[in-house]
């Protein structure tokens, strides 16, 4: 019980981490360290001394996840700077553990683009304060966990990444006639059943949207000039922007691939600068991401620029309307392209800086996801989020239908 670890104090903590930041992770059994210890038992990723080390390096970098908001640190602009730069400063990024401090400060320093010396003087301060607050935060809710323990029918309580929620029985008049389309689309040859979930139901899944491997269709959430996000966003337009980019040896892209094809499409139809019709839907090839499995990228043109552009707006009416022109598509690319598909993955849309609450999304997509399933439950679908309270969200709203 969380009683029985009480939380150390925030300037012990960042008294503790300014000593680690000057070792390194490997001279941590060196270090004061009680601090962290307190903190990372709260946290239950340590019992004892056995395991003392990796709790604390584990702490640190859940940490430091957190500071990037729940996402995976990346060295690069599409991450959180504060977090990039306490990566660096503890060495958490992957075979940067052993790399000395003045090294390790100088990457941290280059986050910022300053010198060593002003970083050291400056943002290092608030880099390490940052992370301690950040280590009490994991240990604080670890300990709410523990002390409210698993709920009845909570289905998060075990920790599993993925959930099904069941398919909805179609209507009794839902016929052929009645909905235009056949209740059951024959399985194209080389399709892969099962790469999301059995025909017919949802899964909700806990992941970035770019990490998803073998699912046919990745749907993007664009705004309506159909202008992907800059690659170094960490939206999911930015994301597979970035994942499906083609590079050469060095890193660098050589072919900014759905950006390109998202401009044929544009100049083709005579749309460069003037917005789409809200729910309109556009697919590019998946370029890179072909090697995961990807076929196909939708893009959802969902979310209209309100004033200066920094702002949009999503009504869940556009959500439902993109929900069911992906199908569409998606249907005529499975008969008339001759592809394989039988699998579809939506991101929550409209949550970020569409405005849409992380409820009213849920139950829009859902809903509209749904519905077309009903009509045509031959698909499986994939629902996915970073983050875990999101998917909490999508489950609840799929027990209140």
């Amino acid at each position: 019980m969380c009683i029985m670890h009480p939380l150390p104090s925030h300037e012990s903590l960042v008294d503790e981490l300014r000593e680690l930041r000057r070792r390194g992770l490997p001279g941590l059994r060196h270090c004061a360290r009680d601090s962290l210890r307190q903190a990372a038992a709260a946290a239950g990723l340590c019992t004892g001394e056995q395991d003392e080390q990796s709790g604390i390096e584990d702490l640190l970098g859940a940490a430091v996840r957190r500071l990037a908001g729940g996402h995976p640190v990346r060295d690069d602009d599409s991450c959180d700077p504060l977090a990039r730069a306490a990566a660096h400063t503890f060495g958490i990024f992957p075979a940067r553990r052993g790399v000395p401090g003045t090294d390790r400060r100088k990457a941290a320093a280059g986050v910022y683009g300053v010198t060593t010396e002003r970083f050291r003087k400056s943002q290092e301060r608030d880099v390490v304060a940052e992370l301690a607050e950040a280590v009490l935060a994991v240990a604080r809710e670890a300990c709410v966990r523990e002390t409210a323990g698993p709920r009845a029918g909570d289905p998060w309580a075990g920790g599993p990444q993925e959930l099904l929620i069941p398919p909805t029985t179609p209507p009794a008049h839902a016929t052929p006639a009645a909905t235009g389309v056949p209740p059951q689309r024959p399985p194209h040859p080389g399709a892969r059943p099962g790469a999301a979930a059995p025909a017919g139901r949802i899964t909700v899944r806990v992941c970035p949207i770019e990490l998803v491997r073998d699912v046919d269709i990745l749907v993007s959430s664009e705004n309506t000039f159909l202008e992907m996000s800059k690659t170094f966003r960490s939206t999911v337009s930015g994301a597979l922007r970035r994942a499906a980019a083609l590079r050469d040896a060095s890193g660098e892209i050589v072919d900014d691939v759905l950006a390109r094809e998202l401009g044929v499409w544009l100049r083709t139809h005579g749309r460069s600068g003037v917005p789409v019709r809200p729910g309109t839907v556009v697919a590019t090839s998946s370029g890179a991401l072909a090697a995961q499995g990807v076929r196909r990228i939708h893009h959802a043109a969902i979310a209209a620029p309100v004033g200066d552009g920094e702002r949009y707006h999503v009504t869940p009416a556009v959500l439902a309307e993109a929900v069911r022109a992906s199908f569409e598509l998606a249907r005529r690319e499975a008969d008339f392209l001759s592809l394989p598909m039988s699998s579809i993955c939506f991101p929550l849309m409209g949550t970020g800086r569409g405005g849409l609450s992380v409820e009213t999304a849920a139950r829009g997509l859902l809903g509209a996801v749904r519905q077309e399933l009903r009509r045509d439950p031959s698909w499986s679908v994939l629902v996915v989020t970073p983050e875990e309270s999101h998917a909490r969200m999508l489950m609840a709203a799929s027990s209140a239908r």
